[in-house]
């Protein structure tokens, strides 16, 4: 495998990952870690279990690099995939099991086909109702991504932005409502 470097593709990288290229992985994190954390930050407050996330992310890809396969799903795609799964395992995980166990195996769950979930979220993020979520306030926006998206239950997004459950059943309805009139 010839030597990775600035102008190799993600695919490359990571076909350079799976044959154990410590210098692939580095930049794979340079390239994306950035927009990975940009991005689970809108889902999580705690800079500290984000971080984390970002960690176990690319931990994962060192893991399981050999399962990409860049005929079904584009790279930054997949490792969106496997952050946004790792954040929310933290925040379901009984007392954050992988934040004070290491050598917790969470590699079990990265699919080398694109689920139903990674195919509505590339529609999200390319399709309608992207443009649409963006035109929502930030409560509801985050309410809706938290729960749709990334999967939680109405207890564990209260619990993540710290409102009763009440009150994120009442936003999750306002926003349904505004994103039909957005979309029609």
């Amino acid at each position: 495998m010839p030597p990775v470097n600035e102008q190799s593709s993600d695919a490359e990288l990571l076909r350079a990952v799976a044959a154990e290229q410590t210098a692939a992985l580095r930049l794979l994190h340079h390239r994306h870690a950035g927009w990975l954390r940009a991005r689970l930050r809108r889902r999580c407050s705690d800079p500290d279990v984000v971080d984390a996330a970002i960690q176990d992310t690319f931990i994962s890809v060192w893991k399981e690099a050999c399962r990409y396969e860049e005929r079904t799903a584009d790279a930054a795609a997949w490792l969106w995939t496997i952050a946004v799964r790792r954040l929310v395992s933290a925040l379901r995980g009984p007392a954050n099991r992988w934040l004070t166990d290491p050598a917790a195996d969470l590699s079990d769950d990265v699919s080398t086909t694109p689920s139903a979930e990674e195919l509505v979220l590339l529609g999200v993020e390319h399709g309608a109702l992207g443009p649409a979520l963006d035109r929502l306030s930030p409560e509801l926006r985050s309410l809706i991504e938290a729960t749709a998206l990334d999967g939680l239950t109405v207890r564990e997004a209260a619990k993540l932005f710290g409102i009763p459950e009440g009150t994120v059943k009442t936003r999750l309805m306002r926003a349904r409502v505004r994103l039909r009139e957005l979309l029609t």
